[in-house]
């Protein structure tokens, strides 16, 4: 979700029946990726990934949440290397040491799930596998900050602290979390980076989805000549990991999983095992 436009925020509480729900919503979108999990290889293309996971989606009762979302074109995002987020699915055949971001989002019983995760083939640069590993634990750091009483702003701090004050990496400025239910979008916008006690009030009831996006060098980036697909301008690799989440009392309730997803990462031979 691109940052920011002032307006007022109308932030939708969500009801127990209604969590369950969006639940379902984003167990199919991880049961997806797990899905895609298991064929990422060398000599696999992008564009093959995004149809089995638009036929994945429908054979299970969903609707791709992003095809035709303001006009993009395709199942999925797959951000490949220095694609930061929203990279199209093409025709190029991974190689060995590629590292492929899978963006995927489900409409299921009137309401969205979404969840994206970042895979490493055989060979890839130890120091990519790095940014990987502190990205996925940035969202965990973000995620102990989401619960009633705090505020989008403790959420933020903790992940830009996690991942670019402590390890030096570039946290994405441009595209943010966000809310999500019977719209992909929902308010609020949820950065990754920001000061503690700032930003909406969380409640017992809000539905968010926590991303980080962090770059291997500097947070800068560009968007491609298709209009979507966004690059690190130094060329160098990124991450990004997400979560839908329902905010509580003591703790977030996590609607979407990465369990499916890190079984099949660690049955494949052509993939190197996610650390968290």
């Amino acid at each position: 979700m691109s940052l920011f436009k002032k307006y007022k925020e109308v932030i939708q509480l969500k009801n127990a029946a209604e969590i369950e729900l969006m639940r379902q919503s984003n167990l199919l979108v991880g049961d997806t990726i797990a899905v895609l999990a298991e064929m990422i290889k060398p000599g696999v293309t992008t564009l093959q990934l995004d149809v089995i996971a638009g036929q994945y989606i429908r054979d299970h009762g969903g609707i791709p949440s992003f095809l035709n979302y303001h006009g993009f074109p395709y199942n999925t995002c797959i951000s490949v290397n220095d694609a930061v987020v929203h990279g199209f699915p093409d025709n190029r055949a991974l190689q060995p040491g590629d590292i492929i971001t899978i963006d995927c989002g489900v409409f299921k019983n009137g309401f969205h799930g979404d969840s994206a995760y970042t895979f490493a083939i055989a060979e890839a640069d130890p120091e990519a596998l790095t940014l990987m590993k502190v990205t996925k634990e940035s969202l965990y750091k973000g995620i102990e900050k989401a619960r009633a009483g705090n505020r989008i702003g403790d959420v933020a701090f903790a992940i830009q602290d996690y991942a670019e004050r402590q390890h030096a990496y570039g946290v994405v400025r441009e595209l943010v979390g966000h809310g999500i239910g019977r719209q992909l979008h929902e308010d609020p916008q949820v950065p990754n980076f920001g000061k503690r006690g700032t930003g909406s009030k969380l409640q017992v009831g809000m539905t968010i989805a926590i991303e980080p996006m962090v770059n291997q060098g500097k947070k800068e980036v560009y968007t491609d000549e298709d209009g979507w697909t966004i690059r690190t301008k130094d060329g160098k690799a990124a991450a990004h990991y997400e979560h839908s989440i329902c905010i509580q009392k003591d703790k977030a309730d996590l609607l979407s999983s990465f369990t499916a997803i890190e079984a099949a990462e660690k049955a494949n031979s052509h993939l190197v095992s996610n650390y968290y």
